[in-house]
């Protein structure tokens, strides 16, 4: 797709207003990259929602510092991106602001918590988009939604001016049409120059029984891709995903505990649910899950150290429709959160499939690799 100029941007946004894809929209003007906000950055002279109704309703102050790196970058801001409340699920059904729809199929879900980001991105009412990835967030839209995007490294990215979810896993990230484009993002969004000139073939592994109960589209996509490949020895899946999902229960129950004691009814049903499961996670819980945590990143390492990176599908099912997505929190993070846990690298692009999209992670150990490893399979599957 060619640029997208910013009065394109918002007449698509207006013609696909049934995607729900933003909470608002900017009046701003510039010729440079045409960039949709997740609602949770700072955009100054915009409300920041969090996709809520709790936050002040005042315009931010000021930018978030990788907003400002944008705006060094010469990029203008379309609007801020529907997600699923608080960035605290995988659907984007929000119940303030109106479930985020596929655009491959409106009756189903276009996966959270950056929903509206990936949305903006597949129906062109964007040239790229910021996302954050707590547990899978940039990775389960992208992946519902075809298109490409990348959970960097964590700390790669200044988090500073962003309404937090679990501050030891959470991270920015960029979701464009193409690996050409997520890397550019992402270089603008980190400072960090990536290069994905003369790519050669990455040394590509699958972590051996991790990849387990896929759905019919999904098993379909992911033999077609994973044909060949040599299984390495990564640890147990469960044990990365639980790890994970302590630290984030207890993070975020402290950050919405005095606003989910006194105004519990300002709250979607799932998402207090999960804040009042974290209020059951002890403190002594949550210290031995951050031990755990940095034990197995070292056992992440040690795993990497002969190959470049690993694949394997972002989700287990293709996009749920929306009556019954809410069942599908394991499926649609079984794959993601485990990389949360290890702060690593990875990407996720489309496979090459038709019907409903299907993406595929790449898990790697510097963010520079990870984009040239995923650059790379782009390139062979569409030869």
């Amino acid at each position: 797709m060619d640029d997208v100029d910013l009065e394109q941007a918002r007449a698509r946004i207006r013609e696909r207003s049934e995607l729900n894809a933003f909470i608002s929209v900017s009046d701003e003007q510039g010729a440079g990259d045409a960039v949709a906000v997740k609602d949770l950055v700072d955009v100054q002279g915009m409300v920041t929602t969090a996709g809520g109704v709790i936050l002040p309703d005042v315009p931010a102050s000021e930018d978030a510092p990788v907003i400002k790196r944008l705006r060094q970058s010469g990029c203008a801001i379309v609007g801020k991106a529907n997600l699923h409340e608080f960035a605290y699920g995988v659907t984007s059904i929000n119940p303030h602001y109106g479930t985020v729809r596929n655009p491959h199929d409106t009756r189903r879900v276009a996966g959270g918590s950056s929903g509206g980001s990936a949305v903006a991105v597949a129906a062109g009412m964007c040239d790229w988009a910021v996302g954050s990835d707590t547990g899978g967030s940039i990775r389960i839209p992208a992946s519902l939604c075809g298109v490409a995007g990348f959970k960097p490294a964590f700390g790669s990215i200044d988090v500073g001016g962003v309404i937090p979810l679990s501050t030891s896993l959470d991270t920015l990230g960029p979701m464009a049409l193409d690996m050409a484009g997520t890397a550019r993002a992402y270089s603008i969004m980190s400072g960090e120059d990536v290069s994905l000139a003369s790519l050669s073939r990455p040394r590509l592994a699958v972590p051996a029984r991790w990849v387990t109960g896929l759905d019919q589209p999904t098993a379909d996509a992911w033999n077609l891709v994973s044909r060949g490949l040599p299984e390495i020895e990564f640890g147990d899946r469960d044990t990365f995903f639980q790890v994970g999902l302590t630290i984030l229960l207890f993070e975020a129950a402290a950050y919405h505990r005095r606003w989910a004691t006194d105004s519990p009814e300002k709250y979607g049903e799932d998402v207090l649910r999960l804040i009042r499961r974290g209020f059951e996670v002890t403190p002594a819980s949550y210290e031995q899950a951050l031990l755990e945590r940095t034990r197995l990143q070292d056992q992440a390492e040690r795993a990497m150290e002969d190959v470049d990176a690993l694949i394997l599908p972002a989700t287990a099912v293709v996009a749920p429709p929306i009556e019954t997505a809410n069942d599908m929190r394991e499926p649609l993070s079984r794959f993601t959160r485990p990389f949360n846990t290890t702060h690593q690298p990875v990407a996720v692009l489309p496979a090459p499939v038709s019907g409903l999209p299907v993406g595929i992670q790449v898990a790697g150990v510097t963010n520079t690799e990870t984009l040239r490893a995923a650059a790379w399979l782009e390139q062979e599957w569409k030869a």
